[in-house]
């Protein structure tokens, strides 16, 4: 198992990103959370499998259609377990 911390730069705010990045994480099996912070980023901290980390990383940096990635810093870091039991939008 693996935990990405990501933060999304870019039009990533008041374009559905978080709900994007909702459906995405729990389609592939991944759990963590996804939050808008107050410097217009988005913030991601998912745990899963090397391989659905991997492809929710992908999906990171196309985004939604209204939204416009500029960069993404991420780290991924191996972990024994995680501390969620779903993926779900922090306020």
């Amino acid at each position: 198992m693996v935990k990405l911390h990501a933060i999304v730069y870019g039009r990533v705010q008041g374009v559905g990103f978080r709900y994007f990045v909702q459906r995405q994480a729990t389609r592939l099996g991944v759990k963590g959370w996804v939050r808008n912070n107050s410097d217009g980023t988005v913030e991601v901290l998912a745990y899963g499998e090397e391989t659905e980390i991997s492809k929710l990383l992908s999906s990171l940096y196309q985004g939604p259609s209204m939204s416009y990635v500029m960069e993404v810093k991420h780290s991924v870091e191996r972990v024994d377990s995680c501390p969620f039991e779903s993926f779900f939008i922090r306020y």
